[in-house]
């Protein structure tokens, strides 16, 4: 006989049995359905007058825009944070930021065990000695997995707030108030997102490191993905143990953030719209700032229009290349960078092996860089034409923008504001597809192996 007690435990094994059969036959659609569900009940809620300061309906598409930048970790903005939005508001955008960061993370890692259960034994245990979870089971009993990232991402942005919250107190906020934009920021670095709450936003703190090193602090820790975390927490400084993926994500990001310090600083270093009329010290902080903030959370302490062309070019390249994978940065990722560079480093010198760190990267894994590039270029291009067209505005300024909707950084020219509605509907589809798109093409594509019976003869055409 069914009865209500024994109803509800069969309903949830269904949900498991149900989510655990999607995850394992096509995990890249539970993921985009899931992200899509999520931004539709964000965008209901944010719509309505308890949201808004006004006590006014939001706007459907400013709603939506709001809500995919805040569930996909952009921080691109079209209404200001502090003014149109009320408390209540703020606390669903940072809720918003919270869930989605939780959610990439974990469905970054998910995927990546839906992949190693196409693998052999062999490769079984080096997905699972790579990501350090060894105690998720089937797909869909990920509650082990959820533990972990939830345990960690609050502890980091618990310590986050704690060194943010005094400073502002100290500077004359009363304590409530402090205490809720320490949390702010502190769920907003780590994650990726940019999100302020303050109407002038960073800039009254330019010059001040209490504040500014907590967020650059976070913002690199988030950027540096899921996978990487566990491997220094468990491994901490002994460099023999950690796994590939761990080194070619580090080496690449201190890469990335000495070259973007470097040529952002010598690019603006006269430019006195920016940063030309300060100190040598305040001067290699904003360099060391911008380059942290533009590959990913778009934090930023000048006016991004006043930019030299050059150095909006840099931009655009940093915030394409992103952070680090299963992380709350967006762009095409570093180890993607790392494994075409080591492809054209091997080709270069006539290998028939791309190596890294005493290790050969499989020839599948250059294919899914290549896509990944692809895909990222084509999006980003077809967004940036449309965008052209309804705009109106000059190619800079577009292609800056619909870049950093693309890499979830959250950077704007304030292109975003000025769009007509259609316009704003392009910029959220692009976040949605930049945020779900990359993570989900690698997952379809390394599932998809197929055993060929017979092979056509080889013939090699002209290239270059």
């Amino acid at each position: 006989m069914l009865t209500w007690a024994n109803a509800v435990p069969r309903f949830l094994q269904g949900s498991r049995d149900f989510v655990d059969a999607v995850a394992a036959t096509s995990p890249a659609r539970l993921a985009i359905v899931v992200f899509a569900l999520v931004i539709a009940l964000f965008t209901t809620i944010l719509s309505l007058p308890a949201a808004s300061a006004s006590g006014e309906f939001t706007p459907l598409h400013d709603a939506l825009f709001t809500a995919t930048s805040a569930v996909c970790v952009t921080g691109l903005t079209v209404v200001s944070t502090a003014t149109h939005w009320s408390l209540f508001g703020q606390v669903v955008i940072i809720v918003g930021v919270f869930m989605g960061g939780l959610g990439i993370l974990t469905l970054a890692s998910v995927l990546s065990l839906a992949v190693s259960k196409r693998l052999g034994v062999r490769g079984k245990l080096r997905a699972q000695e790579a990501m350090n979870i060894q105690n998720v089971g089937r797909l869909g009993e990920v509650g082990t997995l959820l533990r972990i990232v939830i345990t960690t991402s609050v502890a980091i942005e618990a310590l986050l707030a704690l060194a943010l919250a005094p400073r502002f107190f100290v500077l004359g906020e009363p304590v409530g108030r402090a205490i809720w934009h320490g949390i702010f920021y502190a769920v907003s670095a780590f994650n990726s997102a940019g999100f302020t709450p303050h109407s002038d936003g960073l800039v009254p703190y330019e010059t001040d490191l209490w504040v500014l090193i907590p967020l650059m602090t976070g913002a690199i820790i988030g950027s540096l993905g899921f996978p990487v975390l566990m491997v220094l927490i468990v491994h901490r400084g002994r460099y023999r143990k950690w796994n590939l993926h761990t080194k070619l994500t580090i080496v690449v990001s201190g890469i990335l953030l000495f070259l973007g310090s470097v040529g952002w600083g010598a690019m603006e270093w006269n430019n006195r719209a920016t940063i030309g009329g300060m100190g040598l010290g305040d001067k290699l902080i904003h360099s060391f700032f911008a380059s942290v903030m533009t590959r990913s959370t778009g934090f930023n302490l000048v006016d991004q229009n006043q930019l030299e062309t050059p150095t909006m070019l840099l931009t655009d390249a940093l915030m394409f290349a992103g952070g680090g994978s299963a992380s709350t940065a967006g762009g095409i990722k570093v180890t993607t960078i790392a494994v075409m560079f080591l492809a054209i480093v091997a080709e270069a010198r006539g290998d028939s092996d791309i190596r890294a760190f005493g290790r050969r990267i499989p020839e599948s894994t250059m294919r899914v860089a290549i896509s990944v590039v692809v895909l990222g270029a084509t999006l980003v291009s077809v967004a940036t034409g449309l965008l052209l067209g309804i705009s109106g505005q000059p190619l800079d300024r577009v292609l800056f923008d619909s870049i950093s909707a693309f890499a979830t950084v959250g950077l704007s020219t304030g292109l975003a504001g000025e769009l007509p509605p259609e316009g704003k509907y392009v910029l959220s589809a692009l976040m949605f597809a930049g945020r779900v798109g990359t993570i989900t093409l690698a997952t379809a594509l390394s599932l998809r192996h197929r055993n060929q019976l017979y092979h056509y003869p080889e013939e090699r055409p002209i290239i270059g």
